[in-house]
C-alpha cells in the first residue's frame, strides 16, 4: 500500500486516513470464525422456522409471513389508533430521539418499539460487545479498602486488544492521529463503611463484575416509549394480541435492571448474611443492607433502624397487630380503621380484638368513596388505641388525607399505621412528613419482586415493642434459661430473610427514582384523566368510586353482564383486568355491589391501550341494548 492510499486532504501529511484504519478492521472481522463482515457482534446462527420470512436485508429474527386474522399487524402499534390526548403526545415526543445506547452501540430509538421486529439494520454490524472491567480485588474484613481504587483512570474507548490480532496498539494509534485518549476518572469514594462489614469500594464490582445498575440518565425527562422498553413482559401477545397490563393494582411488571440485579445476586452474591466471615457472606449482607439504606431514603425514614423487612403489607400488619397490638390493646379498647380497607387491614384488628375484647370502629365514606373526617373526630376518644387506614384504595382508587388522620389520632392520644401499599407507586412518601407511627408497603405493587415488603416504625415506638417470631438472626445471646434479642430492626427478622428480593426491592425503588415519581404521578393522572372521560359516557357503564383525589384505579360495573363475562372479554383482546371483590367486600357493599371490573393503571401503559379497552366495552354495550 502506498502512501497516498491513506492520506486524506485535508489531514497533516503522514497521518493514516481513519477509514483506512476501519477498512483494514473490518476486512480483520470478517476473517474471524462466527463474526459477520462488518465485524463486532455474532450474526444469529439459529435457524428461521417454517413460515416465517424475513424483511429485505435484515439477518435478525423473522416476522410471520401472515398476520392472524383479526391480530394487529407488527408495527400498527407505532400509529395512535385514536386523536392523542395531551398526556401521551407529551410522553410521546421524546421517543422519536435516540434515548440510550445499547450494549452494541446501536442507539435505542423508534424502530425498536415495533412489535417482533429485533432484525433491525445495524443490530449485527455497528458495535463490540462491552468487554467487563478488569478484576479488582474484593475488600471484606480487613479494613484496608482496595488500594488506589481513590483515583483510577479508565479509558472509555478501548473495546478490544487490537494489539492481539497484528493491529497497531491503541497508544501507537493515538500517537499517530495526534488525539488525547478520552478517559472517565472514578469518584474517591466516600469515607467509611455503611454497610455490615465491607468497605464501599467494592459496591459496584465483585472480581471485576460489574453489578448490575441503570445509568442514572437512562431517559429523557419523561417517555411512556422509553419506558415501556425497560419492560420486557409488555413485548408478549395473548390471544395474538400485543398484551395490555391494566391489573398494576393487583402486582406490577418488573424492569430488566430488577430482573438483572436479583440475577446477579444468585450468580455471585448468594449466601446467608451477617454470621459468616467469607467473601459471599460479605457481598450478601452489602447487598441486603444497602437495600435497606434505599428503602429509607426512599419513604424518607430517619434511619435504617426503623426499617423492617417482611414478606409483604399483609404481614407487615400482622406483625404490628401481633407485637405493638398484643402489648398495648386491652378490654374496652378500641380500633379504628376505615370502611376502605383491604381485608389485611382488617382482620388482623379483628383477631387481635377478638382475643383482648377491644373493638373495631369504622370511618364511614361518602357516595364518592371519600372518608369522611367529621365522623371520624366523633369516632376518637380516649379508648382509642391506634388508628389504621389505606393512603390509597385498591378497589376504587380514593386517595385518602392520612395527613389529617394521623395528625387527628395523635391529638387523641393514639398510635397510627399508614397502608401504603397501593400509594407508593403512584406518589412521593414522606414517612416524616406523614407522622405517621408505622407505615407498610410490598415490593411487587412497585415494580419489585413478590414476597417482600417493608415496615417503618418510628425508633422509639419498635424498641417498646417484644419480638413476634423467634428463631435464628434476631438474637443476641440464648441460654437454656433466658434469651437476649438484637435491637430492632433485626429483633423482628428472625431466620433467614428473603434476601435476594430485598435486594430486587432495591433496584426497583432506585429504578422509579431514576424516572421521578413525581413525573410517574403527573403522567399517571393525566393518563387516568383519559380513561375516566371514555369509559364513563359508554351506555351501562357505571363508575365506582369517583372522589375528587385518586389514584390510578377506574372500577366498573356494565349492565347486562357479570363482571367476570367483561373481564373474558377483555383478555380475548389481550387486556388483563382483575374482576371479583379486590379483597376489599365491605367497600363494595357499602355500594350494593359484590364485585367489580378493576382497570388499574402505571406509569407503563398508553392512551392507546386505554382506547383498545374503550373499544371492547362498547361492543359489549352495544350487544345488549
Amino acid at each position: 500500500m502506498s502512501t497516498s492510499d491513506v492520506l486524506s486532504p485535508g489531514l497533516p501529511p503522514g497521518l493514516p486516513d481513519p477509514a483506512a484504519i476501519a477498512r483494514l478492521a473490518g476486512e480483520l472481522f470478517s476473517a474471524l470464525p462466527g463474526l459477520s463482515a462488518a465485524g463486532g457482534v455474532p450474526v444469529p446462527a439459529n435457524p428461521h422456522p417454517a413460515g416465517l420470512s424475513l424483511p429485505p436485508g435484515v439477518t435478525g429474527p423473522a416476522t410471520p409471513a401472515a398476520v392472524p386474522f383479526g391480530a394487529v399487524p407488527p408495527g400498527a402499534n407505532l400509529v395512535p389508533t385514536s386523536p392523542q390526548a395531551p398526556a401521551n403526545m407529551l410522553a410521546s415526543a421524546p421517543a422519536l430521539r435516540p434515548h440510550a445506547q445499547a450494549p452494541n452501540a446501536v442507539p435505542d430509538h423508534l424502530l425498536s418499539a415495533a412489535p417482533a421486529y429485533d432484525g433491525r439494520a445495524g443490530t449485527h454490524a455497528i458495535g463490540v460487545p462491552p468487554v467487563p472491567a478488569a478484576a479488582a480485588p474484593y475488600y471484606f474484613l480487613d479494613g484496608g479498602g482496595i488500594p488506589g481504587r481513590d483515583a483510577v483512570d479508565v479509558p472509555v474507548d478501548d473495546r478490544v486488544t487490537t494489539q492481539s490480532f497484528g493491529l497497531p496498539g491503541n497508544d501507537v494509534l493515538r500517537g499517530l492521529l495526534s488525539e488525547e485518549p478520552r478517559r472517565a476518572t472514578l469518584p474517591a469514594e466516600p469515607a467509611g463503611a455503611p454497610f455490615y462489614f465491607i468497605d464501599t469500594s467494592a459496591e459496584r464490582t465483585h472480581n471485576g463484575r460489574e453489578i448490575p445498575q441503570a445509568s442514572s440518565s437512562a431517559h429523557p425527562p419523561f417517555d411512556v416509549h422509553a419506558v415501556r422498553r425497560d419492560f420486557p413482559i409488555l413485548q408478549e401477545r395473548v390471544n395474538g394480541r400485543q398484551l395490555v397490563w391494566f391489573d398494576n393494582a393487583a402486582t406490577t411488571h418488573k424492569p430488566q435492571s430488577v430482573i438483572d440485579r436479583i440475577a446477579y445476586f444468585y450468580a455471585h452474591e448468594n449466601s446467608n448474611i451477617h454470621r459468616a466471615a467469607h467473601e459471599l457472606a460479605a457481598r450478601a449482607t452489602d447487598a441486603y443492607e444497602k437495600a435497606r439504606e434505599t428503602v429509607r431514603r426512599f419513604i424518607g425514614a430517619s434511619s435504617t433502624e426503623e426499617i423492617i423487612f417482611v414478606r409483604g403489607t399483609t404481614e407487615a400488619i400482622n406483625l404490628v397487630a401481633k407485637s405493638w397490638g398484643a402489648k398495648h390493646i386491652g378490654p374496652g379498647d378500641e380500633i379504628i380503621v376505615s370502611h376502605l380497607e383491604h381485608h389485611a387491614n382488617i382482620v388482623p384488628w379483628q383477631q387481635l380484638a377478638s382475643e383482648k375484647g377491644a373493638k373495631i370502629r369504622v370511618i364511614p365514606v361518602d357516595d364518592s368513596g371519600q372518608v369522611l373526617l367529621d365522623e371520624y373526630q366523633k369516632l376518637l376518644n380516649d379508648r382509642t388505641k391506634i388508628v389504621s387506614v389505606t393512603q390509597v384504595s385498591n378497589a376504587l382508587g380514593t386517595v385518602v388525607p392520612v395527613r389529617e388522620i394521623v395528625e387527628m389520632a395523635h391529638r387523641a392520644g393514639a398510635r397510627a399505621l399508614v397502608d401504603g401499599a397501593q400509594s407508593v407507586s403512584h406518589m412521593k412518601v414522606d414517612v416524616r412528613a406523614l407522622d405517621a407511627d408505622f407505615f407498610v408497603l410490598s415490593g411487587h405493587k412497585i415494580f419489585g419482586p413478590t414476597g417482600i415488603g417493608v415496615v417503618y416504625g418510628k425508633r422509639d415506638v419498635l424498641a417498646d415493642m417484644p419480638p413476634w417470631q423467634g428463631g435464628g438472626n434476631m438474637i443476641a445471646d440464648v441460654t437454656f434459661e433466658r434469651t437476649v434479642y438484637h435491637a430492632p430492626p433485626t429483633r423482628f427478622e428472625a431466620g433467614t430473610g428473603n434476601i435476594a428480593d430485598a435486594v430486587g426491592l432495591g433496584a426497583a425503588l432506585e429504578y422509579v427514582e431514576r424516572i421521578g415519581i413525581e413525573n410517574i404521578g403527573r403522567y399517571e393522572h393525566a393518563l387516568l384523566d383519559y380513561a375516566t372521560h371514555h369509559v364513563k359516557p359508554i351506555p351501562g357503564v357505571r363508575l365506582v368510586g369517583t372522589a375528587k383525589d385518586k389514584a390510578s384505579v377506574l372500577s366498573f360495573v356494565l349492565d347486562g353482564y357479570t363482571t367476570e363475562e367483561v373481564g373474558k372479554a377483555l383478555n380475548q383482546e389481550g387486556i388483563a383486568v382483575r374482576t371479583g371483590h379486590h379483597c376489599a367486600q365491605p367497600i363494595l357493599r357499602r355500594f350494593g355491589l359484590e364485585t367489580t371490573v378493576r382497570p388499574s393503571l402505571a406509569f407503563y401503559n398508553t392512551c392507546e391501550e386505554v382506547d383498545r379497552l374503550v373499544t371492547v366495552v362498547r361492543r359489549l354495550s352495544a350487544a345488549r341494548r
